[in-house]
């Protein structure tokens, strides 16, 4: 690679009494329970910067000297790796390699599954000969597969009715019974995707390739968006799960982009506020974590530790108890107790009451997962977060369409 404005290890943190270890991410794995489990079962302090997904990337490609170990998601990189900003992780460091699922290391969970459109981890996952991404194995990663799942939308069947479990469709998105009291996820690399399965399940739009549209396609859906928007549609757009929540409580909602975390937060309106299970299938996305270009030393490390740390099961016990799925499934059944086993992963009904990470009630007694069993939910994938060979044009257009929605831009 040609690394554009990187120095080199000496941005690394000073050694003074214990070790430091910078990690940039999100809210989704950077949790303050996992950074102090992390920092108890490793020895050395975990410094982590929380950042929205459009920010936290940015920084990743055009600061690589602020942290360590970038914590977020295989469709950031086509842009961060481009920059040169990341190395490639050697797998024989990995203690648990051989044990990351197929749905990573080959597209699906098995052979007949189908692979869904967009950016299925594993065609960024292998660092090919020359530097490149691809998914013929090699002994070099870009990314580290860790958390991942499948989303869709939250309804409330006070307007869509109770017992239309079976027609759930992403057309929702648009319908005419939440006008005014839809909302959408602002970024640009799954926004974008809900939108598209909103307007081909509606028969508005069709896509030749929905994980990766053309220009033309890419001013028809924007020109759709755009006219649902003059006519009412949109009431806003949310950056976090947790605004995404806060939009359920406040009754400021019908329909919307929702994930997981979400649903355990709905206070009084969880009877009524419902996950679907998209006839048309999920929008699935997969996070993992990268090594900066220039780490060496002590500091890298200290970076394997904190990866292979991760792969262990009590991580993935706090990400299954937000809804996530781990890379690595058979530790993780050993740090959940068997209803939460049974519900997370079995998708039956819950035995009990379902703490979240942070302690409070998250499901209740008589619950079952939306979308049934992981067998059931990871075979239904229909496309992929994905950044489209036209990623620059659409976030463009995307960001316009987003400053109108909330007023900022005429």
């Amino acid at each position: 690679m040609s690394p554009k404005n990187i120095t080199p290890d000496l941005a690394s943190p000073a050694i003074k009494g214990r070790r430091k270890l910078r990690v940039l991410g999100t809210a989704i794995t950077l949790l303050d329970q996992v950074k102090k489990k992390a920092e108890a079962d490793l020895g050395f302090d975990l410094e982590f910067e929380v950042l929205d997904f459009l920010t936290c990337q940015g920084k990743a490609a055009l600061s690589p000297q602020t942290y360590d170990v970038y914590d977020q998601c295989f469709h950031n990189l086509d842009i961060v790796w481009f920059w040169g900003s990341l190395q490639p992780i050697d797998t024989q460091r990995i203690t648990l390699w051989d044990k990351v699922s197929d749905l990573t290391k080959r597209g699906g969970i098995s052979r007949y599954a189908w692979r869904g459109h967009g950016d299925a981890p594993v065609k960024k996952l292998y660092v090919q000969p020359g530097d490149s991404l691809g998914s013929e194995p090699q002994r070099h990663i870009s990314m580290l597969p860790t958390v991942y799942n499948l989303d869709s939308f939250g309804y409330d069947a006070r307007v869509f009715g109770y017992s239309q479990r079976q027609s759930e469709s992403w057309a929702w998105l648009f319908d005419e019974r939440a006008k005014g009291r839809i909302a959408l996820v602002d970024e640009p690399a799954i926004g974008l995707f809900d939108a598209a399965l909103a307007a081909e399940a509606a028969g508005a739009l069709s896509f030749a390739d929905v994980g990766n549209m053309t220009v033309a396609e890419i001013d028809a859906l924007m020109a759709l968006l755009e006219d649902k928007r003059q006519k009412g549609y949109f009431h806003t757009m949310w950056k976090s799960a947790a605004d995404a929540g806060q939009l359920v409580r406040d009754h400021r909602i019908d329909v919307q982009s929702m994930w997981s975390p979400a649903y355990g937060d709905l206070g009084g309106e969880t009877p009524h506020f419902i996950e679907a299970v998209p006839m048309e299938g999920y929008r699935a996305w997969h996070g993992g974590m990268s090594l900066r270009h220039g780490l060496s030393g002590d500091t890298l490390d200290m970076a394997y530790e904190y990866m292979n740390w991760w792969l262990t099961g009590w991580s993935g016990a706090v990400m299954a108890r937000q809804g996530y799925y781990m890379s690595v499934i058979d530790p993780v059944h050993a740090h959940l107790n068997d209803d939460e086993w049974a519900y997370w992963y079995n998708g039956e009904e819950a035995q009990s009451d379902l703490l979240g990470p942070a302690g409070q009630t998250v499901v209740k007694l008589g619950a079952r997962r939306s979308g049934g069993a992981y067998l059931e939910r990871t075979n239904r994938i229909a496309v992929w977060n994905t950044v489209m060979d036209e990623h620059n044009y659409a976030a463009r257009a995307w960001g316009r369409f987003v400053e109108r929605v909330r007023g900022v831009a005429p």
